[in-house]
């Protein structure tokens, strides 16, 4: 539904919640959608203690606010605060996304439908009948596993320091993955394989400044190399995956898309990316 305010009134008010937050370009974006769509609301940062995030979270929210975005480390503790999830929110067992709804808070991912629509959209890549690596089987790499299988690939292998992890990340997807004919399975950092299409790194690698966690064999001629940081951060596994005759690509489209899903699940319109991300582009790579 779309809501709109007269002069006077009281703008809806959203947030991005998160620790650290201060580098967030979640404002701006929505700001933009805002401004596009002609939808009354402000949209702020908010920093949380470490071990205060749920008093946080119910604090925004009893001071009127209509939902908040959620950002590292919380999303695993935004979905288990939530009376209600989405499906893909609970495939991720973790949320991005809070509305405050009157019937009890509603917790969604938009991670994954981010990064699909990056994809397939803004970068023109089908995911259907690829092998997909999937690296790293932290929040990241949980939320955006679902929308990845439901997108068809032929196969996807999630990749993580400590295997098990990743075992356990496929076994919650498995009838998923069956579901949609997606072949699932999980492996070591160290023996990933070789020659996929796609590779996504949903490694904390880039935080660290690492290139890549996993060697260029996982590449086949011409893959497309995805890391799910942008900016600086990214920019390691960007050279990499240049230098290993991959089509690199940052998670700045996934930042603007995932985004779009939230203000679309908030407010019932669906803004344009392709402004908003060719803008931000500028800001990030000029």
């Amino acid at each position: 539904m779309s809501i709109h305010k007269g002069p006077g009134a009281r703008l809806d008010r959203y947030a991005v919640l998160g620790n650290p937050v201060a580098h967030s370009r979640s404002p701006v974006i929505h700001a933009a959608f805002a401004a596009q769509t002609g939808q009354a609301l402000e949209y702020g940062r908010l920093l949380c203690p470490l071990d205060g995030f749920a008093d946080a979270v119910r604090t925004f929210a009893q001071s009127g606010a209509r939902g908040c975005n959620v950002t590292v480390p919380f999303k695993l503790a935004a979905r288990r605060l939530a009376a209600h999830a989405s499906e893909r929110a609970v495939l991720a067992a973790a949320a991005n996304t809070l509305s405050f709804r009157e019937d009890g808070w509603f917790a969604d991912n938009t991670d994954g439908v981010g990064l699909v629509r990056d994809i397939e959209v803004n970068a023109g890549v089908a995911l259907a009948g690829q092998r997909v690596l999937l690296v790293g089987a932290g929040g990241a790499g949980a939320g955006v596993l679902g929308p990845l299988i439901a997108a068809r690939p032929a196969s996807v292998v999630v990749a993580n320091r400590t295997e098990g992890k990743a075992a356990a990340l496929v076994q919650r997807h498995a009838a998923w993955g069956q579901q949609h004919g997606v072949v699932l399975s999980a492996c070591a950092l160290d023996n990933p394989g070789t020659g996929f299409g796609v590779v996504l790194n949903a490694s904390a690698s880039s935080l660290a400044g690492q290139a890549s966690p996993v060697s260029a064999e996982v590449l086949a001629p011409g893959a497309l190399a995805v890391d799910l940081m942008y900016g600086p951060a990214a920019a390691p596994f960007l050279a990499w995956a240049q230098a290993a005759g991959a089509l690199p690509r940052d998670g700045l489209g996934m930042l603007v898309e995932q985004a779009a899903e939230a203000f679309f699940i908030w407010r019932g319109v669906r803004p344009l990316t392709a402004p908003v991300l060719q803008a931000l582009r500028l800001q990030v790579d000029g």
